[in-house]
């Protein structure tokens, strides 16, 4: 499915460079009217990460995150700086579908793992931020892509599937935000190798071809950003292109 995705800083629409806060453009201060021109077009799913709370977890923006999820009637994750048991219950309890854990899952396996198996595996994705090297090693960055882990995303993902992981939630670094299309060749080597877990791309769409070729891939959901809010394609043009119709 098309996940049409905002990132919010202090209530407002941005989205960041590669990850950078110094490279930030910002497209509006009302994202509940922009989720709902996304409801309204047929999406059944809506990405939308805290950047406050992902750079500093006291300045988590729990209140608006509750007005979009209750304003608004298709399933809803969030993510951005989930680094305790008590963030993630807070989000679930303010009505989010699932939570987004990023760096946690990498840093501290054990603690993701026990979430898993406490809250349920259709509440939590992992989003895995690689960097794919010269040797092709998928090797997971952290921090806000600041620090390589030293892991690979196939080690991660072995460890985690005994846990029962569903949902996981992957970006190559190097396409976020450029609209320059997606990795497709990396995609249809996770989802082949973990047929089990529903993959999200994420990064570098920046049109509708680009949509189409991740169709074979096997990922089961497209997240979709910058292009949306610049005007590339509509969600109900993108629902239509995944569909093939």
């Amino acid at each position: 499915m098309i996940i049409p995705a905002l990132d919010l800083i202090n209530g407002q629409v941005v989205r960041l460079y590669q990850g950078d806060y110094q490279q930030q453009t910002t497209y509006s201060d009302d994202p509940l009217s922009q989720f709902l021109s996304y409801q309204n077009q047929g999406a059944q799913v809506l990405h939308l990460v805290d950047l406050d709370g992902a750079k500093d977890t006291t300045t988590r923006q729990l209140s608006v995150i509750r007005r979009l999820i209750s304003k608004t009637q298709v399933k809803i994750q969030v993510g951005g700086g989930i680094r305790d048991e008590d963030a993630l219950s807070d989000l679930l309890e303010s009505g989010a579908a699932r939570v987004v854990i990023g760096s946690m899952a990498v840093k501290q396996p054990e603690v993701v793992s026990q979430w898993i198996e406490r809250y349920g595996s259709e509440q939590i994705v992992l989003a895995l931020d690689v960097n794919v090297n010269a040797a092709g090693e998928k090797r997971v960055a952290v921090s806000g892509w600041q620090d390589d882990s030293g892991m690979q995303i196939e080690a991660l993902l072995d460890h985690y599937l005994t846990y029962g992981l569903k949902h996981v939630l992957c970006t190559d670094i190097s396409r976020d935000g450029t609209l320059q299309g997606s990795n497709t060749t990396m995609y249809k080597e996770l989802c082949q190798r973990y047929p089990t877990i529903q993959f999200q791309s994420s990064g570098g769409i920046g049109s509708l071809k680009d949509i189409a070729e991740l169709r074979s891939t096997g990922v089961a959901g497209v997240i979709v950003g910058k292009a949306l809010l610049e005007g590339k394609f509509t969600v109900e043009e993108a629902i239509k292109c995944w569909r093939n119709e």
